[in-house]
């Protein structure tokens, strides 16, 4: 499946009818750019898509729409917000004037059941003065009967790309870092939902839920008067917790949104002292400020590692007792391993037994009675004999085992050579960091200029309101944990509650159902991640192996699946798991990169793959193995959208060359952007020569 044609009409900054082609007669060119400054309209573009291919279902493929709509108070505001400011003014002064906002994409080779077909026609549009959307499906250029019967936001999400994993094909390369930083419980279920969205299992983990919903509902019936009054004070926390959470989250959203704008206000006033003083140029500037920013990104990089090496500090303390603490894991795994023997499995020895018992005339049910207790009999000897000085002392879920095991291999693989590493580049940072602020300020106006004076006056506010709002952004994130930890403990006090009710006798075979086709849907659930897991761990390994270019830095990878948790162990040489904090922001985003590629393989799905800011944290030699090796290879068709020079420098794009198929920069004027194509041999003088005329103005 490729997409041939997308056409935008009064969306957002693209005022007018833009359009764009992607058809390739080459299959070999598979990588289109769209290249353009900052708020020129790149994430626009990927906006665009996903509103055209989902509307408002769009909240569902990635957390960000769901804050924006919720922000501005509903789907329909949320629509006005995509409308053309200009288009929008002319409207509000002209209220006769039929404005119309729209998106249309036409797919090629979609394959559709029963269905053969050229092209797949997409269009969804705005009408502002009726507030209307409207969404049109052709097939062959014609309305289709069974898109209309089945509903054209089914026949999208069913025959074109699930809505639940179409983040991984509109992407920010530079986001999906997270995929990597990946530690906590939360954030290990939600790549745990990523993993069963694209492999499909959602629908059974969806049923699950359901049936849970039910068991829940049917035991709530069988509660006394007493249990019901319990029930409901535990229902009613519930509820006003998660209102709670509600207005938390949106009391920090609001938060984040007055610090940014603060934040570019301060910037703004530096920049009319920078002015003032003639000390440096806005260019000059702007370079130091963005230097600035790569340093402090850097700065909490490395105070996140120190503080997880602090974290550690007392365990090494208590060396003895992590060796005695190691000793017993492994003892325990074990005793996991070993203690139970199954006679069944022993063919010989198990015959022996059976033959001998029929000789005493023992058989049928009193055989099998008489088989168990033997078999019982003998891993009490095994557990009792395997070490009779030890005992079953921390009984760790694998998930523990495994956090544990990482720490102490942590430890082995040489904790004081990294902290002292770590050490010395938070001193080199912060010294940096100072340096670059002491030339801003050297560069800002003289103290005896009172214009100066007043501008400086003016930022010393907003700075200090900056502080004052990160505060309450603190104070608000640690009300909000505290509400989360509350909800949890209240839910799973509620469960318990629920397991002591004793069904009603009319529910009891309802409960007895639900429960044979939880199990059932469980064992399904578990055998598909067990079986999958294998390819996905597979499919990691060799993209890292691809990307980096440390020989044998990773030697393989394990996926780890318990419950409702998926974690990803990156292991060394002596098969030590890697803390993937102490990789390089780069060396992330290639990890996260390559589980990508592997998530989208697994999926089965042939769909276009759209990366926004693509070579954001690598350093050339990782640039040149992702252009190489990823770009070609992820999907049929593929679009970047880079920033020349500081996401795609020219010696990259030339590595790009053999697979490019169009290229397209996004210009802006008077605030309309618009999309011109050029020959491939062309864009970088073209761009050289945009630049070159910003600069003598």
């Amino acid at each position: 499946m490729k997409i041939s044609k997308i056409k935008f009409d009064n969306f957002r900054i693209y005022k007018g009818e833009n359009e764009i082609n992607f058809s390739s007669s080459d299959s070999s060119k598979n990588i289109n750019i769209v290249a353009g400054k900052n708020g020129f309209g790149k994430t626009t573009f990927l906006t665009s898509l996903i509103w055209c291919f989902y509307g408002k279902m769009m909240v569902e493929v990635e957390e960000k729409y769901k804050r924006d709509v919720r922000t501005v108070g509903g789907y329909e505001e949320f629509l006005l917000t995509l409308v053309n400011r200009d288009v929008k003014a002319d409207y509000d002064i002209n209220q006769n004037t039929n404005s119309i906002m729209s998106v249309e994409i036409e797919l090629k080779d979609l394959k559709i059941p029963s269905m053969p077909c050229e092209s797949v026609i997409i269009k969804r549009s705005f009408n502002i003065k009726y507030k209307n959307e409207e969404i049109k499906v052709l097939i062959d250029g014609l309305e289709n009967e069974l898109t209309k019967e089945v509903g054209y936001e089914v026949f999208i999400n069913d025959f074109i790309l699930p809505r639940e994993i179409a983040k991984f094909f509109f992407f920010d390369a530079e986001k999906i870092v997270t995929l990597a930083e990946a530690k906590s419980r939360s954030e290990l279920k939600n790549l745990s939902k990523a993993y069963s969205e694209v492999l499909g299992i959602n629908k059974y983990e969806d049923l699950r839920k359901n049936l849970d919903t039910l068991l829940a509902k049917l035991r709530r019936n069988g509660a006394n008067p007493n249990e019901q009054e319990k029930l409901q004070h535990y229902i009613n926390a519930e509820s006003e917790l998660e209102q709670l959470i509600k207005i938390s989250e949106d009391k920090k959203l609001q938060l984040e949104k007055d610090i940014l704008s603060n934040l570019q206000q301060s910037e703004a006033l530096q920049e009319k002292l920078v002015r003032e003083g003639n000390g440096i140029t806005v260019e000059e500037l702007n370079e130091l400020k963005d230097e600035q920013k790569t340093l402090k990104i850097q700065s909490d990089e490395i105070k996140g590692r120190l503080k997880k090496m602090l974290d550690i500090v007392p365990i090494i303390i208590a060396g003895k007792k992590l060796i005695e603490l190691d000793r017993q894991i492994d003892f325990e795994q074990s005793l996991n391993n070993t203690a139970k023997v199954d006679l069944t499995s022993n063919v010989e020895l198990y015959q022996s037994i059976i033959k001998r018992l029929e000789e005493l005339g023992i058989k049928d049910n009193k055989g099998k009675i008489i088989l168990e207790t033997i078999q019982s009999e003998v891993n009490a000897f095994n557990i009792s004999d395997s070490d009779n000085q030890n005992k079953v002392l921390l009984d760790f879920a694998p998930e523990q085992i495994r956090e544990v095991k990482a720490v102490i291999d942590n430890i082995r693989g040489g904790f004081n050579l990294q902290f002292q590493n770590i050490v010395r580049e938070e001193k080199t940072n912060r010294l940096l960091i100072s340096r670059i602020l002491q030339k801003i300020k050297q560069s800002e106006a003289r103290k005896d200029n009172a214009v100066a004076e007043k501008l400086r006056e003016e930022k010393a506010k907003i700075d200090q309101r900056i502080l004052v709002l990160s505060e309450e952004k603190g104070v608000l994130t640690q009300e909000l944990n505290n509400l989360e930890s509350q909800l949890t403990s209240n839910r799973k006090q509620l469960s318990q509650l629920e397991k002591n009710f004793k069904l009603i006798e009319i529910d009891q075979a309802k409960s007895k159902v639900t429960e044979n086709l939880l199990e059932k849907i469980n064992k399904i659930i578990t055998k598909i991640k067990e079986d999958k897991k294998y390819s996905l761990q597979k499919s990691v390994l060799l993209g890292l192996q691809r990307l980096m270019h440390k020989n044998n830095f990773i030697k393989n990878v394990r996926v780890n699946v318990h419950d409702d948790i998926m974690d990803i162990d990156l292991l060394d040489m002596n098969n030590n798991i890697i803390d993937k904090e102490s990789l390089s922001k780069g060396e992330q985003q290639l990890y996260a990169t390559a589980l990508l590629k592997a998530l989208v393989d697994e999926s089965g799905i042939q769909f276009p793959v759209f990366i926004d800011s693509p070579l954001q944290k690598f350093d050339k030699f990782h640039s040149e193995n992702i252009i190489k090796e990823f770009y070609p290879s992820i999907s049929e068709q593929v679009v970047l959208f880079p920033l020349l020079e500081k996401e795609l420098s020219e010696i990259e794009y030339e590595y790009l060359k053999p697979s490019l198929n169009k290229v397209y920069m996004i210009e802006n004027i008077q605030g309309a952007s618009s999309l011109k194509s050029y020959k491939i041999d062309q864009l970088f003088n073209e761009f050289k020569k945009d630049v070159s005329h910003v600069q003598s103005n």
